[in-house]
């Protein structure tokens, strides 16, 4: 076993024409395209995709590999996963030779065997060059090709880095060194997920509403913090793809998406000293503007050189855990607190924020004015309010996103009822009032 841990890009016509030039300036290690045709397998009721497991046989100069990918870590494009490589002599599955811990509790592996068929297949040419990079070793893979299942199939051209022997900071400074001249973003769709959508019929994807982060048991602040930013990210690299893929309503996903990482760094700003997040914010800064822009571009934005600079950043973020740099002993207990507690306080000062904002009836012109305000906070809420069960926080955030519809919408006949709706609610978290800042 081994896990692997990649960054990967879509990359333009120009970025991969421009990639061996640029891996030129470098120490490196040339190896000739290779043609690679890689088959996935799955049952008819998807036991592998649910348990978040990958399988496939690769065949290259008539040698033949089975893989299984575990689930793992992605943050962005950058993934980290356990990996397991099989040799074959032909192409025929024998799961009996993967280590029997890798698979379900209770599985019977000889029966799943049985009910694998292949669901589709990825036929592309990969050159490949391995690469000294400060302290790293990383092999640069391009791969030009497609993605098939059945009749329906759609090209593949990625730039793929995966670190050999040294750390993921190394990586992602490369990414952004060969990301400098434009062409590249990172992906939001593996070629695997690609292959099973095509598997499905290729049907449009949906807009999906901002998330509730829900966090694991006894989860820490700092886990809360990082969870957010992470489904924040998750967010924005869906709709990317949606919007890419011709779905113009998606740009106003992303923008959410760009919200709750604003109101995530606001919310733990407490704890995380604002020059710990002064280049992030820098990178928000240049971009929102591009990206609020109605007759913006999907594919001139997303493959930009300040759009790629912002994600990186913020992958960056995440993946080394930066903020930890700047936090003092006092910080760093309270980030070692407990998360449910900390999101009670913040909820209660949301709360209070919003209805000072809407305690009394407003004007037209005073509703659209609070609105940014509503808005910010509704995203507080959803990144706060996944300590609770659904059933305790869902009504309370319909009943704000009402309001905030209503503004939308200048609904003036619902506006009053609306608000009052809201404005009287009870606190569904524990000891609901407001609490005082430290």
């Amino acid at each position: 076993m081994t896990v692997e841990i990649e960054l990967k890009f879509i990359a333009a016509p120009e970025a991969i024409a421009a990639l061996p030039g640029k891996v030129s300036t470098l120490k490196s290690r040339h190896s000739a395209p290779q043609q690679l045709t890689n088959i996935y397998y799955e049952t008819a009721d998807n036991t592998l995709r649910e348990q978040g497991i990958g399988l496939r046989i690769r065949g290259f100069d008539g040698q033949y590999e089975m893989t299984v990918k575990t689930s793992g870590k992605v943050v962005g494009g950058l993934h980290q996963r356990p990996e397991y490589n099989i040799p074959l002599e032909e192409p025929v599955l024998d799961l009996a030779r993967f280590p029997a811990e890798i698979w379900p509790e209770g599985c019977d592996v000889a029966m799943l065997q049985a009910e694998l068929q292949p669901l589709f297949k990825t036929d592309f040419m990969r050159e490949k060059w391995v690469v000294t990079y400060q302290q790293s070793e990383i092999e640069i893979a391009l791969d030009q090709g497609a993605v098939q299942a059945g009749e329906l199939s759609e090209p593949l051209a990625e730039i793929e880095l995966e670190l050999k022997e040294g750390n993921v900071a190394d990586l992602l400074h490369l990414a952004a060194w060969l990301g400098e001249e434009g062409g590249l973003r990172q992906g939001g769709f593996s070629k695997a997920a690609r292959g099973f959508w095509l598997a499905r019929g290729n049907g449009a994807r949906k807009i999906r509403p901002i998330p509730v982060w829900t966090p694991p048991a006894k989860a820490t602040v700092e886990q809360g913090m990082a969870g957010v930013l992470e489904q924040a990210l998750s967010h924005w690299q869906y709709h990317e793809e949606l919007w890419l893929r011709g779905d113009k309503q998606a740009r106003h996903a992303m923008i959410e998406a760009l919200g709750m990482v604003r109101q995530a760094l606001a919310l733990f700003g407490g704890l995380v000293p604002r020059k710990a997040t002064s280049e992030l914010r820098n990178q928000f800064n240049a971009l929102e503007p591009q990206l609020a822009e109605p007759e913006a571009n999907a594919a001139a934005l997303c493959f930009s050189t300040d759009y790629l600079k912002c994600k990186l950043a913020l992958t960056r973020y995440l993946a080394n855990a930066e903020w930890r740099t700047f936090v003092d002993e006092k910080s760093r207990k309270k980030l070692d607190g407990s998360f449910k507690r900390f999101a009670d306080i913040m909820l209660s000062r949301v709360a209070a924020d919003i209805k000072e904002a809407f305690s009394q009836p407003l004007t037209d012109e005073g509703y659209r004015d609070q609105l940014p305000r509503l808005t910010r906070q509704i995203i507080a809420l959803h990144l706060l309010a996944g300590a609770y069960p659904q059933s305790a926080w869902q009504g309370y955030i319909e009943n704000w996103q009402a309001l905030q519809q209503s503004i939308v919408q200048q609904q003036q006949a619902w506006l009053e009822a609306a608000r009052k709706h809201a404005v009287q609610q009870p606190a569904f978290w524990l000891n609901g009032a407001p609490a005082k800042a430290d």
